[in-house]
């Protein structure tokens, strides 16, 4: 066994004995999803919307809220505990490097927040009958750029936060607009268009528009790609940038 693999099997461990995390990442979107779909006007075919309904336009936003979830809520108070408690600074000292500690939580939270994401489409077409995805690579692609932007914006609060309360602080600060842009609070296809306009230049406001494209049979538009994309990649520099070991 690697050492690597090691470090990702011990965190595996760790990360299974963090039940609420698990919540807020695995269950709760699908729980939201649920209760919306309890409303009856949500089950109804709208004519504003195309003859979508609007639980058709939830799934999509409830598959980028995982990964909200677990970039922006779930990430960040473990890596600033990590640093907090001195454990990357003690790695430091031996063969075992901190990036890949940093590494393992990064991949174990995309897993979580893929199965969250599997299971609320899963709930959509099993309780509310909304089809799957017909584009599913142009889907998947704005679920991974979606993911990268979280997990990277996750890391940036880390990188800036000296405390593991500082940083619960300031993700919980960023996670209610984040969930704002991706629609949590109302779709952004229904959104007045100036706002919608400037919802659709924030990473989460691009990314719910390309999975939602996607979900009903079109191609994802590369515009929203593209933004999801250089927002990642400003956050993931940011990130990189100003994290501190210790």
């Amino acid at each position: 066994m690697s050492a690597s693999t090691a470090v990702l099997k011990a965190e595996l461990r760790l990360f299974g004995r963090e039940p609420f995390a698990l919540f807020w990442i695995v269950a709760f979107p699908s729980v939201l999803l649920a209760v919306l779909g309890l409303i009856p006007s949500f089950r109804t075919p709208d004519p504003g919307l195309g003859g979508a309904r609007v639980i058709d336009l939830y799934v999509p936003v409830n598959v980028l809220l995982a990964m909200i979830m677990a970039g922006v809520q779930a990430l960040p108070p473990v890596l600033s505990g990590y640093r907090e408690r001195g454990i990357l600074r003690r790695m430091s000292t031996t063969p075992m490097r901190p990036a890949a500690l940093l590494a393992a939580q990064i991949v174990l939270h995309f897993a979580a927040a893929l199965g969250s994401a599997l299971l609320v489409v899963a709930v959509g077409r099993l309780a509310f009958d909304v089809a799957p995805p017909d584009r599913l690579p142009g889907y998947l692609l704005a679920v991974l750029l979606g993911a990268l932007g979280a997990l990277a914006m996750g890391a940036a609060v880390a990188a800036v936060t000296p405390t593991v309360k500082a940083t619960t602080v300031v993700g919980s600060v960023v996670l209610f607009p984040a969930m704002f842009a991706a629609g949590v609070w109302g779709p952004v296809q229904t959104m007045p268009e100036p706002l919608r306009r400037v919802v659709e230049c924030l990473p989460f406001g691009a990314a719910s528009q390309a999975l939602y494209r996607a979900a009903e049979g079109g191609s994802p538009d590369w515009t929203h790609l593209g933004i999801t994309a250089a927002w990642a990649a400003v956050l993931i520099a940011a990130a990189v940038r100003w994290f501190r070991w210790e």
